[in-house]
């Protein structure tokens, strides 16, 4: 019998299709995404673990927020891939001017080592925004330290949430608080909780902007200078309406959000006012007899 074709006709069919490999993306926030077996479009948001299993959680245009188990399945561009969780990112591309690599905050990498158990103290601003711009530009330094930023969902919460924590020099609290300018609500609840716990235990400081969007500069996004947003009307959807960008839903703000956060390259694209208040904080939380 003739062995021209082997001892199986249909192991080499010139006429199926060829399988690419599937493509591995990284969930990073931002990143819009796909689950093409409900059409839900999201960017990305965060990734946790819940039940034990791995999800991803990604907000449409319109502010709707769902969570999906993380790994293949997702289309990116029309294009099937396999979302996993964000690699620790160790010296980015950014570099010194000796040519040496740095972090997106100007620091220098640390070497490649297994994930840090956090430590006892913390960071907390007021919202998420202010935690993703400081993800995007100190996060290596933060994750090598151990360090955790929380959220205080609004100012107000402030003085119940150090009541829950109780700092001490050893367990130290550091708060990043928008609009901290004479007169102002966070500046009046920044000196309330300053008077209850002690300066080596809590540091309570703020840039003077009214939200964290100000703290970058405007020239990211072709202005001279932010536009002033009147009393009364939201200055995330003034901003975002000054652009001519949308801005009447709450997606529409999320997006803008992330379209603005990937215009900051480094902290060279931040105001000075935010970068040395958070530097302050982060050394703050880290010293020597802190844990």
């Amino acid at each position: 019998m003739s062995r021209r074709y082997g001892h199986d006709v249909l192991a080499n069919d010139p006429h199926r299709p060829k399988l690419r490999p599937i493509r591995t993306v990284e969930a990073r926030p931002g990143t819009v995404v796909e689950d093409p077996t409900t059409g839900f479009v999201g960017a990305v948001q965060r990734c946790y673990t819940a039940a034990g299993m791995v999800v991803v959680e990604l907000e449409d245009r319109r502010g709707k927020v769902r969570a999906f188990p993380l790994g293949a399945g997702f289309w990116i561009d029309g294009e099937p891939v396999e979302l996993i969780r964000p690699l620790p990112a160790v010296g980015k591309q950014t570099r010194s001017l000796t040519g040496k690599p740095v972090t997106n905050s100007g620091s220098r990498p640390l070497p490649a080592q297994r994930a840090r158990v956090a430590k006892a103290s913390r960071i907390w601003v007021e919202g998420r925004h202010d935690a993703e711009l400081i993800e995007h530009v100190w996060g290596d330094d933060l994750r090598g330290e151990g360090i955790v930023v929380e959220l205080l969902d609004g100012a107000d919460h402030l003085p119940d949430v150090l009541a829950d924590f109780r700092p001490t020099p050893a367990r130290r609290a550091g708060v990043l608080l928008d609009h901290t300018v004479t007169g102002s609500k966070e500046t009046r609840l920044a000196a309330e909780v300053t008077a209850t716990w002690s300066e080596d235990a809590l540091l309570v400081t703020g840039h003077p902007f009214v939200d964290i969007w100000q703290a970058i500069k405007p020239q990211r996004v072709g202005l001279n200078a932010w536009p002033h947003v009147p009393i009364g009307t939201d200055i995330k959807r003034g901003t975002l309406a000054h652009l001519g960008w949308p801005h009447e839903t709450a997606g529409d703000v999320a997006a803008g959000w992330m379209r603005l956060l990937r215009r900051v390259r480094d902290w060279r694209d931040l105001s000075p006012a935010l970068i040395g208040r958070v530097e302050e904080l982060i050394d703050f939380v880290t010293a020597p007899n802190a844990h």
